[in-house]
C-alpha cells in the first residue's frame, strides 16, 4: 500500500462523544508531520473542533468540507494550512449539519468524500478523517473514504457496549459499500492506570481484539486538554508533556506497523 504516491486514509471514529477523537486526530496529525510525513486532516464534524484545534476560526471560513460534499467546491479550493501543526486541513463548521439532509437525495451519496479526495491523495502520506460522534451519513462518508478505522475509546463501564455498535456499522459498510475497510486499531484514551475499572476494561479489550489494541496508551493529561483552547497541537503547546510524548509514540507504533505490512 505504501510508497508509489499512495496515501493511507484513516477514519478516526466512535459514535460516543468525548472519547478523544478530535484530540487524537489533531495530535496524531502533528506527530506524523514531525516525522516528515505529509498529512491532511479532514474535519467531518459539524462542531468544527478539529478546525479550531488546528488554529483556524470556524466562524470565518469562506469555504468548508460542506461545499466539497455538495459539489460546489473542490478540495483544493477550501484546503488550508493548520497554524503550527505543519499539516493541511479541510475545515468544517455548523453548516455541515445541513449536509446530512441535503446528501440524502444525491447520487452515490456515501462516496462523496472518497471521490473528492482523489484529486489530492497523491500529495499526502496520511489523510486523517475526524468523524462526528454519530453513526450518520457523514460518518459513513468517512468510512467509505477510508481504508481503515482508528477507534479511540475510554476504558469505562459502557465502552464495550458502544464499541459493538460501531463494529457492526463497520461490518455493514464493508459488506455493502467499502469491502477494503478494516479496523486499524483501538486506542485507549484518557487512561488513568490507578482506576481498577479502567484496568479491567483494558484487559477485556486486549482479550477481544488482541493485537488490534495499540500498545500505546494515551493518559489523562492537563496539557493535552489545554492545547485545543490555544488552537495548537499539544506538541507545540508542551512537547515534553506526557500527552505529547504519547502521541509521538503512537505515530511511531503506526509507522512501524505500516512498514511491517508493506514488507510482507
Amino acid at each position: 500500500m505504501f510508497g508509489g504516491g499512495m496515501s493511507r486514509v484513516l477514519a478516526v471514529a466512535n459514535q460516543k462523544g468525548g472519547v478523544g477523537k478530535t484530540t487524537t486526530t489533531v495530535n496524531l496529525a502533528a506527530s506524523l508531520a514531525v516525522t516528515k510525513r505529509r498529512v491532511l486532516v479532514v474535519d467531518l464534524d459539524p462542531q468544527g473542533n478539529a478546525t479550531m484545534g488546528s488554529g483556524v476560526d470556524k466562524n470565518k471560513l469562506t469555504g468548508s468540507i460542506y461545499d466539497v460534499l455538495l459539489g460546489s467546491a473542490g478540495v483544493r479550493d477550501i484546503r488550508l494550512m493548520s497554524g503550527k501543526g505543519k499539516y493541511d486541513l479541510l475545515p468544517a463548521n455548523r453548516e455541515l449539519a445541513g449536509a446530512e439532509i441535503e446528501l440524502v437525495n444525491m447520487p452515490d451519496r456515501e462516496h462523496r468524500l472518497k471521490d473528492s479526495l482523489k484529486e489530492v491523495s497523491s500529495e499526502y502520506d496520511y489523510i486523517l478523517i475526524d468523524c462526528p460522534p454519530a453513526l450518520n451519513l457523514l460518518t459513513v462518508n468517512g468510512l467509505c473514504a477510508a481504508e481503515s478505522v482508528m477507534i479511540p475509546m475510554q476504558c469505562e463501564y459502557y465502552a464495550l457496549e458502544g464499541l459493538s455498535d460501531l463494529v457492526q456499522t463497520i461490518r455493514r459498510v464493508r459488506l455493502h459499500l467499502n469491502p477494503a475497510l478494516e479496523i486499524e486499531g483501538l486506542l485507549r484514551t484518557m487512561f488513568d492506570p490507578r482506576n481498577a475499572l479502567a484496568q479491567q476494561v483494558s484487559l477485556q479489550l486486549q482479550e477481544h481484539f488482541g493485537n488490534k489494541v495499540y500498545r500505546t496508551v494515551i493518559p489523562r493529561n492537563i496539557r493535552l486538554a489545554e492545547a485545543p483552547s490555544f488552537g495548537i497541537p499539544v506538541l507545540v503547546h508542551d512537547k515534553k508533556s506526557k500527552g505529547a510524548q504519547a502521541y509521538l509514540t503512537l505515530a511511531g507504533e503506526m509507522l512501524r506497523k505500516a512498514a511491517v505490512e508493506f514488507s510482507q
